[in-house]
């Protein structure tokens, strides 16, 4: 469990600060559109700060991995 919130808790800052860096330059309403649906300005939130999360948590767990596992441990 402390090992998820290493990796979650500062994804989740670096999204949420990404997030907001990117909706200032594009606009939502704009952003995404599936075929001839058009998606809610907040379901265009919602996506891109989920996919900015995952990114920042591989970025984190890649971290992680590389300051906490050992040199002799790691894999070539």
């Amino acid at each position: 469990m402390r090992m998820a919130m290493k990796v979650f808790w500062p994804a989740f800052m670096a999204a949420s600060m990404a997030e907001a860096a990117f909706f200032a330059l594009v606009d939502p309403r704009e952003a995404l559109h599936i075929g001839e649906r058009v998606l809610e300005p907040a379901a265009v939130y919602t996506l891109g700060f989920f996919f900015f999360w995952t990114l920042c948590s591989l970025a984190s767990m890649i971290t992680y991995y590389l300051v906490v596992v050992p040199d002799e441990d790691r894999p070539l």
